[in-house]
């Protein structure tokens, strides 16, 4: 049996602590010891039988779940049992904001690492040395391994066991939990929007401006004369307060656009790629794929079960 702790900070998310329990089980090879620090309840629910930390040196592998305060200091004792683990070769892994308690113990220091995407921001800058990985479902960067939300929870449990114990396990405990048996990784969240959030206000107008009319072709010559500055000075104030380009961002603006259109309503892809300004079926799921990681008709089939999709995409 491989030993994992499940690691339980103050405030876990049950369904997250429920995802390891019930994906890590003896039938699939496992031998899984909750862990807490004190008992503690979460959500209505009391954990009250788990071991202490010194669990933590038999583990070969142990999972920190989300948990609710990621700005709380940790418990006692928390930061030294994770940097024990990790210097004598034990395998970690974190659901979604889990990846806070590792960073703190400087385990995700010059590594990849991913979290829920509505907490990517706050990772980057309490934690600078962490490659933050904002759009990917999991990371595996070997010894660590880290996940964003509840769904991706799962799909970082099943490529665990497809590690551990090859891909038939795997497929049989998917079946089981009624889940795609491997979505990768690399799979882009469903974050709420794709074009960044601005940090800065000189350029609202322009941006306001930009996305008033998404059908219409736009140069970097328009813009700058639309914003009364030199075209250098556009680039570099989009990139200060955006972190990304004019045509980058009136790009990203057109894909989001096209999601609420995709999930709202019925209209073909065709016309949708072009009310938003990106151009022939072709050029349109390009961009799309490129951005999301998946077709036009894909996302709609995943957002809109109950209508039909286009088939023409």
């Amino acid at each position: 049996m491989h030993r994992i702790a499940l690691l339980a900070l103050p405030g876990v998310f049950p369904l997250e602590f429920g995802v390891a329990a019930q994906v890590f089980t003896p039938q699939a090879g496992y031998a899984l010891t909750p862990v807490t620090v004190a008992p503690l309840s979460s959500a209505g629910a009391t954990l009250s039988t788990a071991r202490g930390l010194d669990a933590l040196q038999g583990a070969e592998t142990v999972i920190v779940p989300g948990y609710q305060d990621t700005s709380a200091p940790l418990p006692d004792g928390v930061v030294a049992s994770l940097r024990s683990a990790h210097a004598r070769g034990a395998r970690l892994v974190s659901f979604c904001s889990g990846a806070f308690a590792l960073a703190a113990a400087g385990i995700l220091d010059g590594r990849s690492a991913t979290t829920h995407w509505q907490k990517v921001d706050e990772l980057r800058e309490r934690h600078p040395a962490v490659d933050v990985q904002p759009d990917r479902l999991y990371v595996d960067d070997g010894d660590v391994l880290t996940s964003a939300g509840v769904t991706a929870c799962i799909d970082l449990s099943l490529h665990l066991i497809r590690r551990d114990h090859g891909a038939a396990v795997a497929n049989d405990h998917a079946r089981a939990l009624v889940a795609p048996p491997s979505r990768s990784g690399g799979q882009l969240q469903y974050v709420d929007r794709v074009r960044p959030r601005p940090t800065g206000h000189r350029l609202d107008d322009l941006r306001e401006w930009m996305s008033r009319d998404l059908r219409r072709a736009v140069t970097i010559d328009m813009l700058a004369r639309e914003a009364h500055v030199s075209r250098r000075t556009l680039a570099r104030r989009f990139r200060e307060e955006t972190g990304t380009s004019p045509l980058a961002w009136l790009t990203a603006a057109r894909i989001d656009r096209a999601r609420q259109l995709l999930e709202t309503t019925d209209d073909p892809v065709e016309r949708i790629g072009h009310d938003v300004g990106l151009g022939t079926s072709a050029s349109f799921r390009s961009a799309f794929h490129r951005h999301l990681g998946t077709s036009p008709q894909q996302y709609r089939g995943t957002f809109r079960h109950d209508r039909g999709t286009d088939r023409r995409d």
